[in-house]
């Protein structure tokens, strides 16, 4: 499940001991994080949604334009 704290408040993880982002994390469907919820400690939350940034291709390169010849041509 993904949780945060919420407001304000500092929880932090039983595995690691470090605090949970405030941004929210996906934690392990325990009976402590259900207690947190209970308590009011944290709230479920939705994750984020990160850009996704693909690699660059000839097709992404701006276009130059051509130059116009006068070849073929009669002034």
């Amino acid at each position: 499940m993904f949780v945060k704290p919420v407001g304000g408040r500092a929880v932090r993880r039983p595995d690691t001991m470090r605090l949970l982002s405030a941004d929210g994390e996906t934690v392990p469907d325990t009976a402590f994080w259900l207690r947190a919820k209970a308590r009011g400690d944290v709230e479920d939350a939705t994750p984020a949604q990160k850009a996704t940034v693909l690699p660059a291709t000839d097709a992404d390169a701006v276009a130059q334009p051509i130059p116009e010849s006068n070849e073929g041509h009669a002034e």
